[in-house]
């Protein structure tokens, strides 16, 4: 095997034994693919460390060993190798998204590696803003452990947040695919929310911008229950919209995201009109499938199988749009939005938190063409590309 060509933040520190942080009490905030090159968790780094005392854990949405599935809260406890307390960022409430005072009480600095999949709706990087404005009100320092962006650092979609419409999967106003690192995102963060902060970002060593994360030579290890490998990843800028519907996400099967359907869909008919449309390097196979939880648990479903065929040419965005139209006239009776509280918000329906704002949902509703409903897509993609130069650290 051999060596990566990238080297990650976690990879620089422990390389240094964490010299940064000599003598330091260190919360640290992270997910199980928090590993360095040989598969060591940050948190096992931390602890066998010469210079640093492991004080506290925190964990994002599913935990902080992801056992949880999406929307599910997850209690406070602690860790039986470590000794410390788990503490959740992820509960029964709005108000558990951020870190209590009481959290934080004793530490010298927060620590974040929260390896993330570039997606504005994939909630690590808003659990990473709360923790920024926590530790600042606190007065701790905050050391963003960077990672490459695993669908590159190019690529830049969708829409932005509306005014209004902000929340756990839009806390602040960046397109759907951002094409930022963790660590550029929380740049951007403490500049734009104006966060009085000592933030150090330990950058990535090797990673050319255009690379996807198999090209870096480090290993995958899945972030969250429903994110398997990069193939999931690449998709799920656009499929995650199926969360706003009745629609099956493919949770529940061995391919989230890669598959969707609902029961009353002829996967034939759907895989013809699809193929029909012009969106390009995806090929949809009809499939059928049987989730074992989650939407349709134990139902067979129609449906299609994204098979990307050319990721530099996909637009993951752009095709998820073009499957809820499909989707839609494919049974505009029995396809509906979700109606029922989502990420805490009770006001907004799902989609419009997902999109960030009214527009996509009342121009698919009218039957507006994909192609039009996207195309005030493309200002917003072009000013933030200008906007987010200043934050760029590769």
């Amino acid at each position: 095997m051999h060596p990566p060509t990238v080297k990650t933040g976690l990879d620089i520190l422990a390389r240094d034994d964490f010299a940064p942080l000599r003598g330091q009490r260190i919360g640290l905030v992270a997910n199980p693919a928090a590993v360095d090159a040989r598969l060591r968790h940050a948190a096992d780094l931390l602890f066998t460390s010469r210079t640093v005392r492991l004080d506290a854990l925190f964990g994002p949405e599913h935990g902080f060993g992801a056992e949880a599935q999406d929307l599910i809260g997850v209690a406070d406890g602690r860790h039986p190798r470590y000794g410390c307390p788990v503490h959740s960022l992820y509960g029964d409430s709005v108000a558990s998204l951020r870190p209590r005072p009481d959290m934080l009480r004793g530490l010298d600095a927060l620590v974040i590696d929260l390896p993330d999949i570039g997606s504005r709706y994939y909630t690590f990087q808003a659990t990473m803003l709360f923790c920024l404005e926590t530790a600042a009100a606190a007065g701790l320092s905050v050391f963003v452990l960077d990672r490459p962006n695993p669908l590159n650092g190019v690529a830049i979609e969708g829409p932005v947040i509306q005014c209004g419409f902000e929340s756990f999967v839009g806390i602040h106003s960046v397109p759907t695919r951002h094409g930022l690192t963790l660590g550029e995102l929380a740049r951007l963060y403490v500049a734009e929310r104006q966060i009085d902060i000592a933030l150090r970002v330990v950058e990535v060593e090797g990673w050319a911008r255009d690379q996807y994360f198999d090209q870096t030579g480090l290993p995958w290890v899945l972030p969250s229950p429903n994110m398997p490998t990069l193939d999931t990843a690449i998709v799920y800028p656009g499929q995650c919209l199926l969360e706003g519907t009745n629609l099956s996400e493919g949770r529940g099967t061995t391919r989230p995201f890669e598959l969707c359907g609902a029961p009353w869909i002829d996967p034939y008919r759907l895989a013809r009109r699809l193929g029909d449309l012009p969106l390009p390097g995806v090929v949809f196979r009809p499939v059928t499938f049987r989730p074992t939880f989650h939407k349709f648990a134990g139902q067979t479903c129609g449906g299609v199988q994204l098979h990307v065929s050319d990721r530099a040419a996909f637009r993951p965005v752009r095709t998820g749009v073009a499957l809820l139209a499909a989707f839609r006239t494919e049974d505009p009776e029995r396809f509906r939005w979700r109606t029922e509280p989502y990420e805490f918000v009770a006001d907004r329906p799902a989609i419009d938190l997902l999109f960030g704002g009214s527009r996509e949902r009342l121009a698919l509703e009218a039957a507006l063409r994909v192609e039009d409903l996207v195309r005030p897509w493309a200002d917003h993609e072009a000013a933030f590309r200008v906007r987010r130069e200043p934050y760029l650290l590769y």
